[in-house]
Order: C-alpha cells, then structure tokens, then sequence
C-alpha cells in the first residue's frame, strides 16, 4: 500500500486537483471503497478546496486501512462476541503501541466514522459498527445559546476516547525576554519576536512572503513607535482556512525585519546548492523554506534550553491575552477588545476569542501582564541586531 499526493496532472472537468490524497493498493489500483469516499466526501464538486483538509482525510484513511489490511482484519465485518472490532481495534493500537494522544486520535476516528456513515448510505455496508451516547459538554455559551434547547448535551460516536481540557498557556512577562535571549540563532530570534508580537501561527509566520518586508523609515505616512497595519493574503502566504485578515506590525520590528531581508537572508539564499529562489523571508540555513517538522525540532530544542516546555501556539496565545488585557484596561481604545481581537487573530467565530476572556477572568487577582505596550517595550529595550 501506498499514500500519493496527486500531481497538477490529475484534472477533473477542467479543474487541477494538485494535492489530493491518492490510495494505492498492493497491485497499483485505487485502495476502495477508502479512494471514492475521499472523491465524494472532500473531492467532487469542490467542496473542500484545501489540500491539507485533503491531507488530513487521507492520511487517516490510509492509516486506518493500513493497519487493517496488515493485521488480516475485514473492516465490513462486525466484531466477533468479546472481541474488539475493526476500528475498536485500531483505536487501541493507536493509544496503546503508537502512544498517540487522545485528541489526536479522536480527530481520526471522527474521519472514520464518517467514512462508515458513508459506507452504509452507499450500501456497502447495512449498519456502523458502533454506537452513540448522549454526553454532557463543557462548552461556553455562544451566540444564540438562549433558544439552545439541548442543554449542552451532545451525541457522539461511544468509540472516541475521553479527552481532558487543556488549559491554555502562555509566557509571563519574565519568561519573554528569557525566550528571546535564549535563541542564537538570528532567524529563530525574529520568527519567535514576529509570532509573539502579531499573533501569526507558525505556518504563517515560516510562509511570511519577504515581498511583505518594506524599510519603514521611507514611509512618509510611519513614524518610529507605531503600529503598521498590513493585509495578509493567502495568495502569497500560508493562512488558515485561507482566509484573509489584517495585523498590526510594531514600527520597530518592521525594522528589524528589513534588515534581515537585505543582509542575512541574502546569505542563506547563497547557500541553496541548486540556485532556487524561494518567496519566503525567513530561510533555513541551507536556503530553503521552513517546514513543520522544522518548526517543531526548533521549539523541542528550544524547550531544552530555557527549561520549560513551549510551543509556536503558545506565543499567538500571549499576544492575544497581552492585547485583550490592554484593551480592556484602556481608557482611550474605542471599540469592543474581543472583537478586535478576533480579527486580528482570524477567528471566524468571537466564541473562540473567548477562550482568552475567560483565561484573563481566571488569572485577574495575579496576573502580570499589566499592559500590552510592555510586552513592546520588552523588545525595544533589546540590543541592536547586527546580520
């Protein structure tokens, strides 16, 4: 069995589906039913245009089916009395020898049991090998909550695990310069200073467009200590659900990143051995784009040497609570601070910007983070970069 990501040669009445999960089985044909549940699920007619919503599907399902097929288990079949079933058993395989977290295993059950819902419609199968159960969420509540009638009771697949809340975390005002200080290396500095000062996630921040880099100080309209309001598109940069929005650029690491782009990254453009030329600011020292992978080694390290675990997400969490603090504590900002909020994070629903009210609720009698310009001044007072 095999996991292709089609090339730009697989068109479908005139439309490039460059990208999309293709499963191949032993003898080189379509792994079915698995290939024609992902064409009509997230396929035909376009109505999933993502390729990493694709990805995801895809390596789900052939994830499942490999297992399946390896262990000599027929997914149509109901578990034999006392015995787990097909996906039963994929799930504790996936928990018990993989070691894979419960959310992350959920995300594929989730798939699957779509899948199977699928199956039966289509007639491959007459019933889903599993049950539901009515459970109680721990949601907040949302828009529209008072004609919600289910009481925050949900029904849901009985296979998913049992997964805790995690509680979001964030730097303290001490721990940000302590982060700062500890990377060496240039370009991990200004990655780390751009995603804790906008709010950008990491696959925003390692697809940055250096095309977006300008000097500031040849800006009539700028002047040193504001805040540059910039339009990022996901024509020329990664964005989740490919959705446009606006944030705002501290003046001075506007600076900053100006310098690199004449200076340093120049240098790692050099080194690429086959001479491409990449559209993105930030390059690894080989001259080539950041991946994911990358990211995370990146932050693993990193961990190691400040001695406490962080993540790329966890400076888009500290923006976002070091801004709606301030907003909330201004006396001059007009407007509502969630929404704000919300729009400079990208969030389609306020529900999600939330999360960060109730965290500064929860943390009002001691929180640190008195003021969002001081998170700023943190990063004015450093000592100049020199590429």
């Amino acid at each position: 069995m095999r996991y292709v990501l089609a090339t730009d040669k697989l068109v479908v009445a005139g439309r490039s589906y460059q990208g999309f999960p293709l499963l191949i089985n032993n003898g080189g044909d379509a792994m079915q039913p698995a290939q024609t549940f992902l064409w009509d699920v997230i396929g035909k007619g376009g109505r999933v245009d993502s390729p990493k919503t694709w990805d995801v599907y895809g390596r789900a399902m052939y994830d499942f089916f490999a297992y399946v097929y390896a262990n000599k288990l027929d997914w149509k079949n109901p578990a034999a009395q006392g015995m787990p079933g097909a996906i039963e058993a994929y799930r504790d395989w996936s928990k018990g020898t993989v070691g894979l977290e419960n959310s992350t295993i959920n995300n594929r059950l989730r798939i699957l049991v779509r899948f199977y819902e699928w199956a039966v419609r289509k007639g491959h199968i007459d019933h889903v090998p599993f049950n539901r159960v009515i459970v109680q969420t721990n949601r907040q509540p949302g828009f529209l909550a008072h004609v919600d009638a289910t009481g925050g009771k949900l029904e849901t697949p009985e296979i998913l695990l049992q997964q805790k809340a995690h509680s979001i975390k964030i730097l303290t005002k001490e721990q940000v310069p302590l982060c700062y200080n500890a990377l060496p290396n240039l370009t991990h500095r200004l990655m780390f200073e751009l995603m804790v000062r906008t709010g950008l996630r990491q696959i925003e921040c390692r697809t940055w467009p250096e095309k977006y880099v300008f000097d500031p100080s040849r800006r009539k309209d700028l002047k040193p200590g504001q805040k540059i309001r910039m339009h990022i598109d996901p024509k020329y940069m990664e964005i989740k659900n490919s959705k446009p929005r606006d944030i705002d650029m501290p003046y001075s690491l506007m600076e900053d990143l100006w310098a690199y782009s004449v200076r340093h990254r120049q240098k790692r453009e050099r080194n690429n051995r086959k001479g491409e030329k990449f559209p993105t600011l930030f390059l690894t020292e080989n001259g080539t784009p950041y991946t994911k992978d990358a990211m995370t080694a990146i932050f693993a390290a990193f961990s190691k040497r400040v001695g406490f675990h962080i993540t790329a997400h966890m400076l888009r969490h500290t923006y976002a609570t070091y801004l709606l603090w301030s907003l909330r504590k201004s006396k001059t900002f007009e407007g509502e601070p969630l929404l704000y909020v919300r729009d400079r994070l990208g969030h389609s629903d306020v529900s999600t910007t939330a999360i960060y009210l109730h965290l500064i609720n929860s943390l009002e009698g001691h929180l640190v983070l008195a003021h969002e310009d001081e998170l700023d001044k943190l990063f004015e007072s450093k000592e100049p970069q020199h590429p």
